[in-house]
């Protein structure tokens, strides 16, 4: 595609000069050239840079619903007429209120388990997500941010929920479904036009549908010396230096492509933007110097130890108790194992030191908190 667009840049500049000459190719490099670049990269953003994928999926070309039925191991018509079930429970939320779960029924949950492992499992998911992901967690997602000048953090408001069912059937064809194979699959793993929390199937859907997202934000955000995960629906960008204006571009750019997603963000609750000088929180962990657990916490571990010890009751049980430590045992050697070594950490701040520009704006930072 990249040659298609070289040979119309090329055919531009030569009827310019083929109808007015010399001003007819100025004209052509000054203002032809520059909007058929823009409308390039429009293009790459509407195909994700695979062309022929995005025109098979609008001409609804792709595998059907007996090659879906086959992999499934279940008959095309039990397939067609199956009528997932779920009922609705409410669970606590930590910090108060109530979360609204849909749990599927047995039926429906082996039926979505098995859509998980046969096709889910061998989709892309973008490096930037941590949640959800074997081999990567929490703490792997808050160790990226460790140590940085500036860390922005917000959180997508019902995420799993404002996942819309169109964006899932779009991908399921891009990625070479039919159109009737491919509605099926989006009704089996969706319920009112959403993903369903509580369903084996959403938490995977959720990073596979959203890779484009991924994909945009890392992008930008280390085009301009940062860092960018997705813990699920909790965003992290990060920069090793107080960069204020790169901090509000990257949250303009944060919003613009939430927006064009269908997500709304928390605007006042949990969008921050912490420096060295304040606690930086990701997933939980505070990422100052290194990723570890808040000072709270740890003290109040160290008061169940005691109590517990002493024959007393406490907020814990002692497996529970086993639980978090195993956490915190965790945490520690993830963030040994994510250090730095010195000589590296200050070649690579001299580095960002010579490229960057000078702020104005910036501030100077204090001493660390944990």
């Amino acid at each position: 595609m990249c040659l298609v667009f070289l040979a119309a840049a090329v055919g531009l500049v030569y009827a310019g000069y083929y109808f007015l000459g010399g001003w007819g190719v100025a004209a052509a490099i000054i203002v032809g050239l520059p909007v058929l670049f823009h409308f390039y990269e429009i293009y790459g953003r509407r195909t994700n840079d695979r062309p022929w994928q995005w025109f098979r999926a609008r001409m609804g070309w792709g595998l059907g619903v007996e090659e879906l039925a086959r992999r499934l191991n279940l008959g095309a018509a039990d397939l067609r007429g199956f009528q997932p079930r779920y009922r609705e429970v409410l669970i606590p939320k930590k910090r108060g209120g109530q979360r609204r779960l849909l749990v599927p029924d047995e039926a429906t949950k082996a039926l979505q388990r098995c859509i998980l492992r046969r096709l889910l499992a061998k989709l892309r998911v973008h490096p930037a997500a941590y949640g959800f992901v074997k081999g990567r967690s929490s703490i792997d997602n808050a160790c990226k941010h460790a140590g940085q000048a500036l860390v922005l953090t917000m959180d997508v408001i019902d995420f799993f929920s404002n996942t819309r069912a169109e964006r899932i059937e779009a991908h399921l064809r891009r990625v070479g479904w039919n159109a009737e194979a491919a509605a099926l699959l989006t009704r089996l793993m969706t319920h009112d036009g959403g993903l369903p929390q509580g369903a084996p199937t959403s938490p995977a859907l959720s990073n596979i549908v959203n890779f484009t997202l991924d994909h945009r934000l890392a992008r930008f955000v280390e085009r301009h010396g940062g860092v960018y995960t997705r813990y699920a629906d909790d965003l992290a960008i990060s920069f090793p230096l107080d960069y204020s204006r790169k901090a509000r571009g990257a949250l303009q750019e944060a919003k613009q492509a939430l927006r064009s997603k269908g997500y709304r963000y928390h605007k006042l609750k949990k969008l921050r933007i912490r420096r060295q000088h304040q606690r930086q929180v990701v997933t939980g962990l505070v990422v100052n110097a290194k990723a570890n657990l808040p000072r709270t916490t740890r003290r109040w571990l160290r008061a169940v130890a005691h109590r517990l010890a002493s024959g007393k009751q406490a907020t814990l049980t002692p497996e529970q108790l086993q639980g978090w430590l195993a956490y915190r045992h965790a945490v520690e050697n993830r963030s040994k194992a994510a250090e730095t070594p010195p000589f590296e950490a200050a070649k690579s701040r001299a580095v960002v030191m010579r490229r960057k520009q000078y702020d104005p704006n910036r501030r100077k930072t204090g001493g660390t908190q944990d």
